[in-house]
């Protein structure tokens, strides 16, 4: 069955970075689309980027371009999501997400940006 197992989040102060990591399994990677999204307390989930299966294209929300960048290995069956200068509006839940016949999510990491 598909699972998506996230790591990397935790505490960092304004300014700082974070790499978050989602270990997939049960489909075939290097053929599927991936993507990060984030929701916040009393918000809306939103997507906060998206890279191509094998991984030649990127896009990203107006809020982190320029400061996140998401990558894959496919050879190790996971995505990636670099985080730099990290504000506290990025505070969130982050989850691992794929659409492989269905909707698949991961349980989520949190990223808490806090001086």
């Amino acid at each position: 069955q598909v699972q998506l197992v996230e790591s990397g989040g935790g505490l960092v102060q304004p300014g700082g970075s974070l790499r978050l990591s989602c270990a997939a399994s049960g489909f075939t990677f290097t053929n599927a689309a991936m993507r990060w999204y984030r929701q916040a307390p009393g918000k809306e989930r939103e997507l906060v980027a998206s890279i191509s299966s094998p991984g030649g294209s990127t896009n990203y929300a107006d809020s982190v371009k320029g400061r996140f960048t998401i990558s894959r290995d496919n050879g190790k069956n996971t995505v990636y999501l670099q985080m730099n200068s990290l504000k506290p509006e990025d505070t969130a839940m982050y989850y691992c997400y794929v659409r492989w016949g269905n909707n698949y999510w991961g349980q989520g990491t949190q990223v808490t940006v806090s001086s």
